[in-house]
């Protein structure tokens, strides 16, 4: 027992010591396994306090909720209830809301279809204008291509620069004061004369008009052909105006001047702004270019000036008549004052039968109320009638 059998730091361990401290290790193990089935008793009696009092907790959360889930039931079927009137309140509206939808849709479609039905028809109107409008434009353009091919032929072209001539002196002058194709002493026949009064010669008017040179001059592309353009509108302009000098401006037969028409108001304007020195060559050869506005305004000046001498050729006959509107109001003057002299005495009768009326209309006043005067002296008796009669009389 004494024998050591280990060496703890320093310390000689022998069987006897170690078989105590085995001893007192198994003691200290059976009290530690006590203690623990100690503790784990009353943890177990703890934990089946605690499931009971779970349980307890358990079975009134358990009635709480079967309470709660009678409730529930009744709300339920409160809600069900309730949304099944609200149901049938929520289709009754939506029934009126669709009803009263589909008539505002309804009537929308009817308004929308009666204002598309006048849309189109008016569009069908605007179409039909635009119809007449493209089929007056396609006439036009046929006019302008038929204007253009008579402005390309130089006959074709005179016609219608005459044409155009005539229609302004026919609209601005009386028949005698012109006239169309007239023949000279010389033998040629210009375009038309114009006779001014007081004067036996004629002014003569002369439509025909060179255009090739301003064709090509409105076509020129590059300078020389521009030039070249220019030169010939001058050739062909000055050689027209010495022929209308030498045709028609005789002496003491027609007018010291001549009037070429221009039928064109941009020629006209062409010629002013690009070629003053033919205008001034014209100047010089006594002829004056004139243009449709210019030929209208000049016979206006000739017609005022026809009027101005129509006038006094017939003046003493508007004398004349003029005396004679005297004499028919001096008659009217003396008719209408012994008319008013009538009148007068009318008056003055109608008064003095107003007045008598008034006075008889008095008396038998009196008379109906028996107001009498009083009986007048024995001489007055016996020089007349009796006091009613005898004033009566009187007055």
């Amino acid at each position: 027992m004494e024998r050591i059998i280990l060496v703890v730091g320093g310390h000689a361990v022998s069987w006897g010591e170690a078989i105590l401290g085995l001893l007192g290790l198994a003691v200290l193990a059976i009290v530690w396994l006590g203690l623990a089935t100690l503790r784990a008793g009353r943890e177990r009696a703890e934990e089946a306090a605690a499931a009971v009092e779970r349980q307890r907790e358990l079975d009134e959360k358990l009635a709480a909720l079967t309470q709660i889930q009678s409730e529930m039931t009744g709300r339920m079927q409160t809600i069900g209830e309730v949304f099944g009137n609200r149901q049938v309140d929520l289709v009754r509206l939506i029934a009126e809301r669709l009803d009263s939808l589909q008539n505002r849709v309804g009537d929308g479609l009817n308004a929308t279809t009666k204002q598309t039905t006048e849309n189109l028809a008016k569009l069908n109107e605007r179409l039909a204008v635009i119809d007449a409008a493209q089929k007056k434009l396609s006439d036009l353009t046929g006019e302008v291509l038929t204007l253009k091919d008579v402005l390309s032929n130089k006959q074709t072209r005179g016609a219608f620069g005459q044409g155009r001539m005539e229609a302004i002196v026919r609209d601005g002058l009386p028949p005698g004061a012109y006239e169309f194709q007239a023949v000279l002493s010389s033998g040629k026949r210009p375009d038309c004369v114009i006779r001014l009064p007081g004067d036996e010669r004629p002014l003569v008017v002369d439509a025909k008009f060179p255009l090739e040179g301003f064709t090509a001059f409105r076509e020129a592309q590059g300078e020389d052909a521009r030039r070249a353009a220019m030169q010939r509108v001058r050739a062909d302009v000055g050689g027209h105006l010495k022929d209308i000098a030498d045709k028609y401006l005789i002496p003491g037969e027609t007018q010291d001047i001549a009037v070429l028409f221009v039928p064109a108001e941009s020629l006209f304007a062409d010629l002013q702004e690009h070629f003053e020195d033919v205008v001034q060559r014209a100047h010089r050869a006594r002829v004056l270019i004139v243009s449709p506005s210019l030929l209208a305004m000049a016979i206006q000046v000739m017609q005022a000036i026809v009027r101005d001498a129509r006038m006094r050729e017939q003046a003493h006959q508007i004398q004349a008549e003029v005396a004679k509107l005297i004499d028919d109001v001096r008659r009217l003057r003396d008719r209408t004052a012994r008319l008013d002299t009538h009148f007068r005495q009318a008056n003055e009768d109608v008064a003095l039968i107003v007045t008598s009326a008034d006075k008889a209309l008095k008396r038998g006043e009196r008379i109906e109320a028996m107001e009498f005067e009083a009986p007048a002296q024995p001489e007055r008796v016996a020089a007349g009638p009796g006091p009613l009669f005898g004033r009566a009389a009187a007055e």
